[in-house]
């Protein structure tokens, strides 16, 4: 059975690390098989809109996205296929980090400027899920 972290706060005050708990509950006799930290080292990633959708010059399993954060709106150069424009989706701008210590970088793909990645679960270290 998993159970999160913040439903057993809301009925027991727990001051104490995900993973002490466990060791604790392990210890008075319910076993806990794992800690999963969704997205533990993934930092920097926001929101953004995506506003439109153009065809990659040089690639034909490419787009080229702009996306609106907020704050600026990104070029960024992709493979998927699963958004539209009008969709909100996760974008790791430059020098965000993503699971397994990816930083991001401003790239060149195909001679056009990518200034972030949209995200796919994995990614982000909250399953296995890539689209």
């Amino acid at each position: 059975m998993r159970v999160s972290l913040n439903w057993l706060k809301e009925f027991v005050d727990i001051q104490i690390p995900a993973h002490e708990l466990a060791d604790r509950l392990t210890l008075a006799g319910i076993a806990v098989d794992r800690v999963d930290e969704p997205g533990k080292d993934v930092s920097g990633v926001i929101t953004g809109r995506v506003s439109a959708v153009l065809p990659h010059p040089n690639a034909d399993r490419l787009v080229i996205t702009r996306v609106d954060t907020g704050k600026e709106e990104l070029q960024i150069v992709t493979g998927a296929t699963n958004f539209n424009a009008g969709d909100v989706v996760p974008v790791a701008p430059v020098g965000a980090t993503l699971a397994g210590g990816v930083v991001i970088r401003r790239a060149k793909l195909r001679g056009v400027e990518s200034e972030g990645m949209l995200c796919a679960a994995d990614e982000l270290g909250m399953g296995d899920d890539h689209e």
